[in-house]
């Protein structure tokens, strides 16, 4: 089976998660969705620093979807400085069939999702502003960006004719 590596990044409350879990969704059974979030806060329990367990660990899961897994989901944060070259490993390892997108959205933009977020009370704007990265661009040939003008619905639907191309 020839897999697709499909990798989703950007600032917290930018849509991220709530795409990936479309996309899982929409390709169905046997699609692998790795989080950021999900493996270092809740397998790991580390904080997000530079060199923590997570960054292995997500690079082994995605790399154990290459030839099980249609489609290979994965989303976080995942800073540049920290993850960046366990990502551009992981694009060669797939061999020409990845799919990155960025969510280059402004502050404002960030700021105003996470506001209108059922999950808005699990952290402030100060702890917002202190996390947000400006165009941490990942600087991969094919590397797409998400902007403020488009909707969820925009992003997945150009996600999907993407993976389809």
């Amino acid at each position: 089976m020839e897999s697709k590596l499909v990798i989703i990044r950007g600032n917290s409350r930018s849509g991220k998660t709530t795409i990936a879990k479309r996309l899982q969704n929409y390709f169905g059974h046997g699609t692998l969705l790795v989080s950021q979030d999900v493996v270092r806060r809740e397998m790991l329990n580390v904080h997000d620093r530079d060199g923590n367990l997570s960054i292995d660990l997500i690079r082994q899961i995605a790399e154990y979807g290459k030839g099980k897994c249609e489609y290979v989901i994965v989303e976080g944060i995942l800073y540049k400085a920290w993850y960046g070259e366990m990502l551009t490993n992981l694009i060669r390892f797939f061999e020409g069939n990845a799919h990155v997108f960025y969510y280059d959205l402004t502050y404002e933009e960030t700021l105003k999702r996470h506001n209108s977020s059922p999950k808005k009370t699990e952290f402030g704007e100060e702890a917002l502003r202190k996390w947000w990265r400006e165009k941490d661009y990942l600087g991969v040939p094919g590397e797409t960006f998400l902007t403020n003008d488009m909707s969820e619905d925009d992003i997945f639907t150009f996600i999907i004719k993407q993976l389809q191309k």
